[in-house]
Protein backbone atom coordinates (compact mmCIF):
# COMPACT_ATOMS: atom_id res chain seq x y z
CA UNK A 1 0.00 0.00 0.00
CA UNK A 2 2.77 2.46 0.87
CA UNK A 3 4.57 1.80 -2.40
CA UNK A 4 1.30 2.32 -4.27
CA UNK A 5 0.63 5.60 -2.47
CA UNK A 6 4.12 6.92 -3.14
CA UNK A 7 3.97 5.91 -6.79
CA UNK A 8 0.59 7.59 -7.19
CA UNK A 9 1.79 10.77 -5.51
CA UNK A 10 4.84 10.91 -7.77
CA UNK A 11 2.70 10.34 -10.86
CA UNK A 12 0.38 13.15 -9.84
CA UNK A 13 3.38 15.41 -9.19
CA UNK A 14 4.74 14.57 -12.63
CA UNK A 15 1.43 15.62 -14.19
CA UNK A 16 1.56 18.93 -12.32
CA UNK A 17 5.18 19.45 -13.38
CA UNK A 18 4.15 18.99 -17.02
CA UNK A 19 1.72 21.88 -16.53
CA UNK A 20 4.06 24.01 -14.41
CA UNK A 21 7.79 23.45 -14.53
CA UNK A 22 10.11 22.96 -11.58
CA UNK A 23 11.73 26.33 -12.33
CA UNK A 24 8.39 28.13 -12.11
CA UNK A 25 7.32 26.33 -8.94
CA UNK A 26 10.71 27.00 -7.36
CA UNK A 27 10.27 30.70 -8.17
CA UNK A 28 6.80 30.58 -6.61
CA UNK A 29 8.25 28.99 -3.49
CA UNK A 30 10.96 31.60 -3.12
CA UNK A 31 8.44 34.41 -3.64
CA UNK A 32 5.96 33.09 -1.08
CA UNK A 33 5.58 34.84 2.29
CA UNK A 34 8.05 33.61 4.91
CA UNK A 35 6.97 30.38 6.62
CA UNK A 36 5.75 30.43 10.20
CA UNK A 37 7.95 29.08 12.98
CA UNK A 38 6.56 25.59 13.38
CA UNK A 39 9.24 24.52 15.85
CA UNK A 40 8.22 27.28 18.24
CA UNK A 41 4.55 26.40 17.80
CA UNK A 42 5.16 22.74 18.63
CA UNK A 43 7.83 23.17 21.33
CA UNK A 44 7.28 21.16 24.53
CA UNK A 45 5.03 22.88 27.06
CA UNK A 46 3.16 22.14 30.27
CA UNK A 47 0.20 20.89 28.26
CA UNK A 48 0.09 18.69 25.21
CA UNK A 49 -0.19 20.38 21.85
CA UNK A 50 -2.38 19.16 19.02
CA UNK A 51 -1.97 19.15 15.26
CA UNK A 52 -5.55 19.03 13.98
CA UNK A 53 -6.06 17.46 10.59
CA UNK A 54 -8.23 18.21 7.58
CA UNK A 55 -8.89 14.69 6.35
CA UNK A 56 -11.67 13.52 4.03
CA UNK A 57 -10.79 9.84 3.69
CA UNK A 58 -8.15 7.19 4.37
CA UNK A 59 -7.15 3.85 2.78
CA UNK A 60 -8.11 1.98 5.94
CA UNK A 61 -11.48 3.64 6.61
CA UNK A 62 -12.58 4.95 3.23
CA UNK A 63 -14.69 8.12 3.20
CA UNK A 64 -14.70 9.95 6.54
CA UNK A 65 -16.17 13.40 5.95
CA UNK A 66 -17.13 15.51 2.96
CA UNK A 67 -15.43 18.72 4.21
CA UNK A 68 -16.74 21.12 1.59
CA UNK A 69 -14.93 24.03 3.23
CA UNK A 70 -11.51 22.99 4.56
CA UNK A 71 -10.67 26.60 5.44
CA UNK A 72 -13.70 26.89 7.73
CA UNK A 73 -12.77 23.63 9.44
CA UNK A 74 -9.21 24.87 9.93
CA UNK A 75 -10.49 28.10 11.47
CA UNK A 76 -12.59 26.08 13.91
CA UNK A 77 -9.47 24.09 14.84
CA UNK A 78 -7.57 27.33 15.40
CA UNK A 79 -10.37 28.68 17.57
CA UNK A 80 -10.45 25.40 19.51
CA UNK A 81 -6.80 25.64 20.53
CA UNK A 82 -4.85 23.64 17.95
CA UNK A 83 -1.15 24.49 17.60
CA UNK A 84 -0.91 23.58 13.90
CA UNK A 85 -3.13 22.37 11.07
CA UNK A 86 -2.39 19.28 8.98
CA UNK A 87 -3.83 19.15 5.47
CA UNK A 88 -3.95 15.93 3.46
CA UNK A 89 -3.05 16.83 -0.11
CA UNK A 90 -2.98 13.28 -1.57
CA UNK A 91 -6.00 12.95 -3.87
CA UNK A 92 -6.30 9.26 -4.77
CA UNK A 93 -6.95 7.66 -1.40
CA UNK A 94 -7.36 10.70 0.87
CA UNK A 95 -9.38 13.04 -1.34
CA UNK A 96 -7.12 16.01 -0.72
CA UNK A 97 -5.42 18.64 -2.89
CA UNK A 98 -2.96 21.49 -2.85
CA UNK A 99 -5.97 23.79 -3.23
CA UNK A 100 -7.08 22.63 0.23
CA UNK A 101 -3.67 23.62 1.56
CA UNK A 102 -3.83 27.03 -0.12
CA UNK A 103 -7.31 27.69 1.24
CA UNK A 104 -6.30 26.71 4.77
CA UNK A 105 -3.12 28.80 4.60
CA UNK A 106 -5.13 31.90 3.72
CA UNK A 107 -7.62 31.30 6.53
CA UNK A 108 -5.44 30.65 9.60
CA UNK A 109 -2.40 32.07 11.36
CA UNK A 110 -1.16 28.70 12.64
CA UNK A 111 1.62 26.69 10.97
CA UNK A 112 0.26 24.39 8.27
CA UNK A 113 1.58 20.90 7.51
CA UNK A 114 1.51 19.40 4.04
CA UNK A 115 0.73 15.75 4.69
CA UNK A 116 1.40 13.68 1.60
CA UNK A 117 3.76 11.06 0.23
CA UNK A 118 6.74 13.30 -0.43
CA UNK A 119 9.54 11.72 -2.42
CA UNK A 120 10.68 14.36 -4.91
CA UNK A 121 12.06 17.91 -4.52
CA UNK A 122 9.30 19.21 -6.79
CA UNK A 123 6.75 18.31 -4.11
CA UNK A 124 8.73 20.26 -1.49
CA UNK A 125 8.87 23.38 -3.65
CA UNK A 126 5.15 23.21 -4.41
CA UNK A 127 4.42 22.75 -0.70
CA UNK A 128 6.25 26.00 0.07
CA UNK A 129 4.63 27.75 -2.90
CA UNK A 130 1.21 26.73 -1.54
CA UNK A 131 2.06 28.12 1.91
CA UNK A 132 3.18 25.08 3.88
CA UNK A 133 5.28 25.60 6.99
CA UNK A 134 5.80 21.89 7.69
CA UNK A 135 6.25 18.94 5.35
CA UNK A 136 5.78 15.27 6.20
CA UNK A 137 8.61 12.84 5.40
CA UNK A 138 7.84 9.15 5.92
CA UNK A 139 10.99 7.19 6.72
CA UNK A 140 9.58 3.91 5.41
CA UNK A 141 8.91 5.51 2.01
CA UNK A 142 12.41 6.90 1.41
CA UNK A 143 15.97 5.78 0.93
CA UNK A 144 18.25 7.45 3.45
CA UNK A 145 20.07 9.77 1.05
CA UNK A 146 16.87 10.90 -0.63
CA UNK A 147 15.34 11.57 2.78
CA UNK A 148 18.43 13.57 3.77
CA UNK A 149 18.21 15.57 0.53
CA UNK A 150 14.53 16.36 1.06
CA UNK A 151 15.07 17.22 4.72
CA UNK A 152 17.83 19.65 3.82
CA UNK A 153 15.70 21.28 1.13
CA UNK A 154 12.80 21.69 3.54
CA UNK A 155 15.13 23.47 5.95
CA UNK A 156 16.67 25.64 3.25
CA UNK A 157 13.20 26.88 2.36
CA UNK A 158 12.58 27.82 6.00
CA UNK A 159 10.12 25.03 6.69
CA UNK A 160 10.20 22.24 9.26
CA UNK A 161 10.07 18.52 8.50
CA UNK A 162 7.86 16.19 10.51
CA UNK A 163 9.77 12.94 10.07
CA UNK A 164 7.50 9.96 10.65
CA UNK A 165 8.80 6.63 11.98
CA UNK A 166 7.19 3.27 12.74
CA UNK A 167 10.05 1.41 14.44
CA UNK A 168 13.23 1.90 16.42
CA UNK A 169 15.36 1.61 13.29
CA UNK A 170 13.29 4.29 11.61
CA UNK A 171 13.65 6.59 14.62
CA UNK A 172 17.43 6.15 14.33
CA UNK A 173 17.26 7.02 10.64
CA UNK A 174 15.21 10.14 11.40
CA UNK A 175 17.71 11.28 14.01
CA UNK A 176 20.60 10.54 11.65
CA UNK A 177 19.42 13.26 9.25
CA UNK A 178 18.96 15.75 12.10
CA UNK A 179 15.20 15.68 12.42
CA UNK A 180 13.96 18.22 14.97
CA UNK A 181 10.40 16.87 14.95
CA UNK A 182 9.90 13.09 15.01
CA UNK A 183 6.50 11.45 14.76
CA UNK A 184 5.70 7.91 15.84
CA UNK A 185 2.77 6.53 13.87
CA UNK A 186 0.83 3.79 15.63
CA UNK A 187 -0.53 2.46 12.32
CA UNK A 188 1.43 -0.35 10.67
CA UNK A 189 1.63 0.66 7.01
CA UNK A 190 1.53 -2.93 5.77
CA UNK A 191 -1.33 -4.34 7.88
CA UNK A 192 -3.01 -1.09 9.05
CA UNK A 193 -3.03 -2.58 12.56
CA UNK A 194 -2.96 0.06 15.31
CA UNK A 195 -0.64 -0.23 18.30
CA UNK A 196 -1.27 2.62 20.73
CA UNK A 197 1.69 1.46 22.86
CA UNK A 198 4.23 1.79 20.04
CA UNK A 199 4.84 5.45 20.88
CA UNK A 200 5.66 4.69 24.50
CA UNK A 201 8.05 1.92 23.51
CA UNK A 202 10.04 4.30 21.28
CA UNK A 203 9.72 7.70 22.97
CA UNK A 204 12.79 7.29 25.16
CA UNK A 205 14.94 6.78 22.06
CA UNK A 206 14.13 10.34 20.96
CA UNK A 207 16.55 12.71 22.75
CA UNK A 208 15.65 15.84 24.66
CA UNK A 209 15.33 18.82 22.38
CA UNK A 210 13.55 16.86 19.65
CA UNK A 211 9.78 17.38 19.49
CA UNK A 212 7.97 14.05 19.94
CA UNK A 213 4.71 13.64 18.05
CA UNK A 214 2.25 10.78 18.58
CA UNK A 215 0.20 9.90 15.50
CA UNK A 216 -2.87 7.67 14.97
CA UNK A 217 -4.94 5.56 17.38
CA UNK A 218 -6.65 8.58 18.94
CA UNK A 219 -10.37 8.03 19.43
CA UNK A 220 -11.01 9.58 22.85
CA UNK A 221 -9.48 11.94 25.42
CA UNK A 222 -8.11 8.88 27.22
CA UNK A 223 -5.88 8.19 24.21
CA UNK A 224 -4.42 11.68 24.43
CA UNK A 225 -3.78 11.18 28.14
CA UNK A 226 -2.09 7.88 27.34
CA UNK A 227 0.24 9.51 24.83
CA UNK A 228 0.98 12.46 27.09
CA UNK A 229 1.93 10.16 29.96
CA UNK A 230 4.21 8.26 27.56
CA UNK A 231 6.08 11.47 26.75
CA UNK A 232 4.31 13.01 23.74
CA UNK A 233 4.81 16.74 23.26
CA UNK A 234 2.30 16.82 20.42
CA UNK A 235 -0.54 14.57 19.25
CA UNK A 236 -1.72 14.59 15.64
CA UNK A 237 -5.46 13.93 15.38
CA UNK A 238 -7.55 13.54 12.26
CA UNK A 239 -10.34 10.97 12.11
CA UNK A 240 -11.71 11.64 15.60
CA UNK A 241 -12.12 15.33 14.74
CA UNK A 242 -13.65 15.06 11.28
CA UNK A 243 -16.08 12.28 12.15
CA UNK A 244 -17.50 13.93 15.27
CA UNK A 245 -20.48 16.25 15.44
CA UNK A 246 -18.56 19.21 16.88
CA UNK A 247 -14.83 19.39 16.08
CA UNK A 248 -14.21 22.33 18.42
CA UNK A 249 -15.74 20.61 21.45
CA UNK A 250 -13.92 17.40 20.60
CA UNK A 251 -10.63 19.25 20.22
CA UNK A 252 -11.10 21.06 23.52
CA UNK A 253 -11.77 17.77 25.29
CA UNK A 254 -8.57 16.30 23.86
CA UNK A 255 -6.57 19.34 24.96
CA UNK A 256 -8.00 19.12 28.46
CA UNK A 257 -6.97 15.47 28.63
CA UNK A 258 -3.38 16.38 27.90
Amino acid sequence: MLSELVAGALEDASDRRAARSLALVEADALAAPAPRDALAALAPAERVKIIAEVKRASPSRGALAEIRDPAALAVSYQNGGASAISVLTERRRFGGSLDDLRDVRQAVELPVLRKDFIADPYQVFEARAAGADLVLLIVAALEQERMRELHELIGELGMTALVEAHSGDEVDRALDIGAAVVGINARDLTTFHLDRDLFGSLADSIPAGVVRVAESAVASPADVTHYREAGADVVLIGEALVTGDDPVTTLESFLAAG
